[in-house]
């Protein structure tokens, strides 16, 4: 049978040292969550580990049961629609979290039922970041949406939103709308953390530009801040009660990090206070001059 480079199964990269390293401190960050945080003070989060939670306090299942076969659908998605690799990182962190979760003592940390919400969302934020940058996951909620989402016709973000409500709901019912309100402040604070620290501060942003004194603008933008751009034609103007005045103009492109774009958007509005700036999130971004610079 004949195989592609992206269907063979890289074993040095799964039990490479930083992979590894990564998957471990992501399960002790999650089970510190789970165990110092969470079950002591009947706390949920969203997604799959959510469930378990859910499950261990009305059935008194250990979690690590349910998280892992609540996992499987996800491996099994995960091996047929990205590959052998994704499947074989997203097991051993499952596998990783399991043992972890039977064999780690970590006693409660605190009662105080705000510093449970948020920090109890910080650990578990540091868990999924750690281990999705390893190359797993350790809640694969998302990629069953993915796939749930052709079949019912609904956005993945829907679904997710979905089962994230029915899970709150039913928080609200059997624990208390103050628990339910607490376990929203945890899911968030978990999904912030963990997009920090996955992405990292360099997160990539476009910026937009649209000025009158485009000459100066391109100039800054590329000599003083040291970002490549790009130049479409566009045309100013067409406002309400003035539709048929308009002007040529060019409209800069250019991609700063989260860090960056701040700092350039004040300059352009020191020196051009009418230029007209929106900024848009990038989820990835490959080529080209940006990709040797930043290394992404």
């Amino acid at each position: 049978m004949n195989r592609t480079i992206s269907e063979t199964l890289d074993l040095r990269s799964i039990l490479s040292l930083k992979s590894l390293i990564l998957k471990l401190l992501g399960v002790i960050c999650a089970v510190v969550a789970i165990k110092g945080f969470m079950i002591p003070n009947h706390f949920l989060d969203g997604g799959l580990l959510g469930i378990s939670i859910l499950l261990h306090e009305f059935y008194h299942i250990d979690v690590w049961l349910p998280l892992l076969l609540l996992n499987i659908p996800f491996v099994i998605i995960g091996y047929k629609k990205i590959g052998k690799n994704f499947a074989a990182h997203a097991l051993l962190s499952l596998i990783f979290l399991g043992i972890a979760l039977i064999i780690l003592p970590v006693p409660e940390v605190t009662k105080d039922h705000f510093l449970v919400a948020v920090f109890g969302g910080v650990f578990v934020g540091l868990g999924i970041g750690f281990v999705i940058r390893s190359g797993g996951v350790i809640d694969g909620l998302e990629v069953i949406a993915e796939y749930t989402n052709k079949q019912f016709g609904l956005s993945t973000s829907e679904i997710i939103m979905a089962i994230n409500t029915t899970i709150f709901l039913i928080i609200a019912f059997f624990l208390g709308i103050e628990k339910a309100m607490y376990s929203i402040v945890t899911f968030f604070t978990a999904i912030k953390i963990s997009d920090y620290v996955v992405d990292g501060f360099e997160k990539l942003i476009s910026l937009t530009i649209i000025s009158p004194n485009s000459e100066m603008i391109k100039s800054m933008v590329v000599n003083e801040f040291d970002k490549p751009i790009t130049v479409y034609k566009g045309e100013r103007g067409n406002l309400p009660g003035s539709f048929g005045i308009k002007a040529d103009c060019d409209i800069i492109v250019t991609v700063v990090t989260r860090l960056e774009v701040h700092k350039i958007k004040k300059a352009i509005a020191e020196r051009d206070p009418k230029a007209f700036m929106f900024v848009q999130n990038i989820r990835e971004v490959g080529g080209g001059i940006l990709s040797k610079k930043s290394g992404h």
